[in-house]
């Protein structure tokens, strides 16, 4: 099987990369990156040498998939992942869009003309902001959690939130550019018969997460901390209370490799990817966390808000569980262990992966 790993040389899509030749060392496996995000130069030298099959290219334009070889999967790992893009001064709304809707074009645009199969990593990010800010919640163990007792909302349990939960705008330029893409996926694979799979991930997290705190919290905050970096809770109480769900990369190459020997198999396109309410936390407790391995480091206060910013978002993969028999393996115990011995090893980690 021959298959072709978009932004190959980011954290997700070179940890997906690797994660697919431990399970099947006969796959070949190709990627395109344009290795504008700082860090992701460092994946190059392994990946090649693992075998992988290396272009130099922008998937914003289509002449650059012109030298691609024929594949029978396309897995799409390159976005501009931040919620703040766009909007944050760094990026302009444009690039957020070129990026994130226009490269998923020219990439079904390939799919269509080769038949390839297409699996795009879509994020939480689609779900409604302004519906998810208005949950009533408390804090438990210095932690926001959703008063259900309260409410009655679809998609939306104990479980976290589901696929049938709003994705009703606002939801952020990356987020509605996410949702975008995963429209024009079904509709190009509906219309031109080739099989799409929707994977939409909760936090990624991992040795090796670029460290920036718009893209990567968990491996920010550790390195951070670990440097003894200023560091601060921002928004809401201005306490840390907010909270995430993360998951390890190798769990998404876990179900994409089951999709990929699923070309035909009828269930539902979109699930939702997530290590789910066992690997929430809020940053008060990634903070503790963080205290008990390093020692105490000092956190700043500031309850002014971000835009976008949410209290609370914890993904529910029950569908992928029923669908695929999937079942996240990396415990967040694991994945925090592995973000900090990175962090020891490579003490120059945010210099090289954060744009100041």
């Amino acid at each position: 099987m021959k298959v072709l790993i978009t932004g190959i040389c980011g954290f997700t899509g070179s940890t997906v990369a690797r994660a697919l030749q431990d399970l099947d060392s006969t796959i070949e496996l190709f990627g395109i990156d344009n290795f504008i995000r700082p860090g992701s130069e460092r994946n190059r030298g392994p990946l090649q040498s693992s075998g992988v099959r290396l272009y130099h290219g922008d998937i914003r334009h289509a002449s650059d998939l012109e030298s691609l070889p024929g594949v029978d999967w396309i897995i799409d790992a390159a976005a501009n992942p931040s919620v703040l893009s766009g909007v944050d001064g760094k990026a302009n709304s444009r690039q957020v869009v070129e990026h994130n809707v226009f490269g998923t074009v020219n990439l079904l645009e390939y799919c269509k003309r080769t038949g390839a199969g297409f699996i795009l990593l879509s994020t939480s990010r689609v779900y409604s902001i302004a519906a998810l800010a208005k949950l009533p919640i408390e804090v438990e163990d210095r932690a926001f959690q959703p008063k259900l007792d309260s409410i009655s909302i679809p998609g939306i349990s104990s479980e976290g939130v589901s696929e049938d939960f709003s994705t009703a705008s606002p939801l952020s330029l990356y987020g509605s550019s996410k949702l975008a893409s995963e429209t024009l996926a079904l509709e190009y694979g509906d219309a031109f018969h080739f099989p799409v799979w929707i994977n939409r991930c909760g936090v990624l997290a991992g040795a090796g997460q670029f460290g920036r705190p718009d893209q990567g919290i968990f491996a920010f905050w550790i390195n951070a901390y670990f440097r003894r970096r200023p560091l601060k809770y921002i928004g809401f109480d201005g306490q840390g209370h907010q909270v995430r769900d993360c998951l390890h990369p190798r769990d998404v190459a876990a179900i994409v490799w089951k999709q990929m020997q699923s070309r035909q198999r009828l269930v539902e396109r979109i699930q939702n990817l997530s290590g789910g309410v066992l690997s929430a936390m809020s940053l008060a407790q990634l903070s503790d966390w963080c205290a008990h391995r390093f020692g105490q480091h000092e956190v700043a206060s500031d309850p002014v808000p971000r835009p976008f910013d949410l209290p609370w978002m914890v993904l529910d993969s029950s569908r992928a569980m029923q669908q695929w028999d999937w079942q996240p393996t990396v415990p967040v115990e694991e994945i925090l262990g592995e973000i900090a011995t990175h962090a020891k090893l490579h003490p120059d980690w945010l210099e090289i992966c954060v744009t100041l």
